[in-house]
């Protein structure tokens, strides 16, 4: 464990002194699991009878209950274990796609107990898919048992506008993803959080991934079918002035020559390393490609292509394949200069060490800057995780925090 101490300022009366005291401990029982009341002592450098008065506060306001023992061989209050109460609240994440949209309803902890998806076909009608989408996120509540959710965090392509905190969908996406947003605030009664999806995976990378840390500087670059970039730096996200931070896609990169517009990316470097364009690639190298061009086919390809001995078709494809990212990374990283480049997206996971090894020595030959290039070590679903993380929260922020 790591001590942290309770240091509330020397001004500070004795209500908010107690606000911050409840809120580290309920901090501890999160990162550390349940503790004795003599561990919590420990920890936060509190009295015995601040600590006792503390658990009575969280106990009565439901935020903690005795889960078991200490194997201590002497009874009494210093042996009782304490943990929060997981099932207070309720909270839900979404990962919205043009091709799907998946629910997890999670706990207080973040611990996961339903999911849901439901896949989206091509030309499906906008107006039923909101109303999907709704019952959706109702049916995986239900089916936990949960009744009412506290928190709604959602994950969507496109830009967030940092002042009406609405969708605002670059290029050709679907706007039936801002208008499912939209309803759900207006029909379950919770806050509703929303944040760009490839943000939404660098947090899930922060806690839990390659780039772990409260103080991580990196950026995400992610890779399906589209491409898309988010910059944490010094553990904080950042969205830009119009929340457009990331849009790499539209970065003037194309084999062409040719430029991208303000509502088309296919000559940005979108083209050169989305899904399509991997495609492309590899059938120039002679391998079959899934004529969908999606991720799943890129990630397909490339994943088979990262296992490939050295010289053969496959190895090479790779090895164009890491170029093309690598002149990416540069244009970012000659901005920034994040020292971490961290490639996600169903590519990214696919090509894993293997891609990720061939970009980094592609940059450092067109770089000065010490960057260091790593896969992402969050697999299964990202968004979502991350969704759910903002969710938790956002929800803990309230919840954790003692009424006045």
């Amino acid at each position: 464990m790591t001590a942290t101490r309770a240091h509330p300022g020397r001004g500070a009366s004795p209500r908010i002194a107690r606000a911050i005291n409840d809120r580290l401990a309920l901090r501890l029982l999160q990162q550390e699991g349940p503790l004795t009341a003599a561990q919590l002592k420990e920890l936060t450098g509190m009295s015995r009878p601040s600590v006792a008065d503390l658990v009575e506060r969280l106990q009565d306001a439901g935020l903690i209950a005795v889960v078991g023992e200490s194997g201590a061989a002497r009874r009494g209050p210093n042996a009782r274990v304490y943990g929060i109460v997981a099932g207070r609240a309720h909270v839900a994440g979404l990962d919205v796609r043009i091709e799907s949209i998946a629910v997890e309803i999670a706990d207080l902890l973040g611990r996961t107990v339903a999911r849901g998806e439901l896949p989206v076909p091509p030309g499906a009608d906008p107006a039923r898919l909101v109303e999907d989408g709704i019952g959706l996120l109702q049916d995986t509540a239900r089916s936990a048992g949960v009744a009412a959710l506290h928190t709604v965090a959602f994950g969507a392509p496109g830009l967030v506008d940092p002042v009406t905190g609405r969708l605002s969908p670059t290029g050709a996406l679907p706007t039936w993803h801002g208008d499912l947003v939209d309803e759900v605030r207006k029909r379950i009664g919770v806050p509703v959080l929303l944040e760009n999806e490839v943000n939404l995976a660098a947090v899930a990378e922060q806690r839990t991934g390659a780039a772990a840390g409260d103080d991580a500087t990196f950026v995400l670059l992610w890779l399906g079918s589209g491409v898309g970039a988010a910059l944490m730096l010094d553990g904080r996200l950042r969205r830009g002035m119009s929340g457009g931070a990331g849009e790499v896609g539209f970065l003037p990169l194309s084999r062409t020559g040719e430029l991208p517009t303000a509502t088309d990316c296919d000559n940005g470097f979108h083209g050169l390393a989305g899904s399509r364009g991997v495609c492309a690639l590899a059938r120039e190298h002679g391998l079959p490609a899934d004529p969908a061009e999606d991720a799943a086919a890129a990630a397909g390809v490339v994943g088979a292509a990262a296992a490939a001995p050295p010289g053969s078709a496959g190895a090479l494809f790779l090895d164009a394949l890491a170029a093309r990212i690598a002149v990416g990374a540069a244009s970012i990283c000659a901005v920034l200069d994040p020292g971490r480049v961290v490639l996600a997206g169903e590519v990214g996971l696919a090509g894993g060490t293997a891609l990720a090894g061939r970009v980094a020595e592609r940059l450092a030959l067109l770089s000065p800057l010490r960057t260091l290039v790593q896969p992402t070590a969050v697999d299964g679903a990202p968004i979502l995780r991350g969704a759910v993380i903002t969710a938790m929260d956002s929800a803990q922020d309230v919840l954790f925090t003692p009424p006045e």
